[in-house]
């Protein structure tokens, strides 16, 4: 398999307070780790700048415009409950787009089998018309809009694994039946939304919520009762996953214990569909992971499954 990933320093001009979890330190830990022996053969690329039309993909011009007048020229600013912006938040958030809808263009050329793209800000949280949870704009969302608008495709699957619903993502497509979302997460957590009745207008929304200290076992149940079978029944045209790796043990903002073996495993699972179904079209974008070790080791585990097949 050939794997590609994207990053850009621009990653770590994006700034948050001092002690906030979604800090630079989490792009600097991901890329010394892949450093390590075993990832000689990743194809690093700088991330392209973004094009502001792609965030009309997902989100209002509305939206796009509320959110630019929100950086400031200075200093760090609170725009929302928990998400903040700094002067580079704005081309930092667009090279995150950038990054993800050059993965699709790649993946559906045939340059590469998949790619990883280590990226913030996050996106998963972003509404339609709102910012929130660390997000400013959907990237999981934009890409796959990009996949249809651009490279025709009929069915996108979105599988998170972040420990957190992703409400954007679910609120953007939520009466969309060419896109299947699908989410793993904790029950009861922020931002509250994810049960299981929650299904969209066709039956699009797979939620598997998973109860407060629930482990490998639990998981790994939800999945493939739930999860699998639902992406199987789709068969998608593109595999899109949100990558979020804050369901680690060693996470301080949720209570699910898994290991690298669990991202592991799971990755392999989404492989084996992506093989079977999208001609192994599969792009991985990295969401939340709170916890340096745990959020390096399970990048690492992440991007050495996507680089064996």
């Amino acid at each position: 398999m050939t794997t590609r990933l994207y990053t850009h320093p621009i990653y770590l001009e994006h700034l948050t307070p001092s002690g906030h979890p979604e800090r630079p330190d989490r792009i600097r830990a991901i890329e010394a780790h892949l450093e390590d022996l075993g990832y000689e053969d990743l194809d690093r690329q700088q991330a392209p700048p973004g094009d502001e039309s792609s965030i009309l993909l997902a989100h209002p011009e509305t939206h796009l415009e509320a959110v630019r007048r929100k950086i400031p020229d200075e200093g760090t600013v609170q725009i929302e409950d928990d998400t903040y912006a700094s002067p580079k938040t704005w081309e930092a958030a667009l090279t995150a787009i950038g990054a993800a809808t050059a993965a699709v263009d790649d993946v559906f050329s045939g340059t590469v089998d998949n790619v990883f793209v280590a990226a913030r800000p996050p996106g998963h949280h972003a509404e339609k018309t709102k910012e929130m949870g660390f997000c400013l704009f959907n990237n999981a969302a934009i890409a796959a809009r990009h996949a249809q608008k651009q490279h025709g495709a009929t069915r996108v699957a979105i599988m998170d694994w972040d420990v957190h619903h992703g409400n954007g993502t679910q609120d953007i497509f939520w009466d969309d039946p060419s896109v299947l979302y699908l989410s793993t997460h904790q029950l009861p957590l922020y931002p509250g939304t994810g049960a299981k009745h929650e299904t969209g207008v066709k039956g699009n929304i797979v939620n598997a919520p998973l109860a407060p200290d629930s482990g490998s076992d639990l998981f790994r149940e939800a999945m493939r009762a739930r999860i699998i079978p639902a992406i199987r029944n789709f068969a998608p045209d593109l595999l899109i996953i949100s990558a979020g790796f804050d369901a680690h043990h060693r996470d301080p903002l949720a209570q699910i214990n898994l290991t690298e073996d669990d991202f592991d495993w799971a990755t392999g699972q989404m492989m084996g569909l992506a093989e079977r179904h999208c001609n192994n079209r599969l792009v991985s974008l990295l969401e939340g992971g709170y916890d340096l070790q745990g959020l390096a080791f399970s990048v690492g585990v992440h991007v050495k499954r996507l680089m064996k097949g």
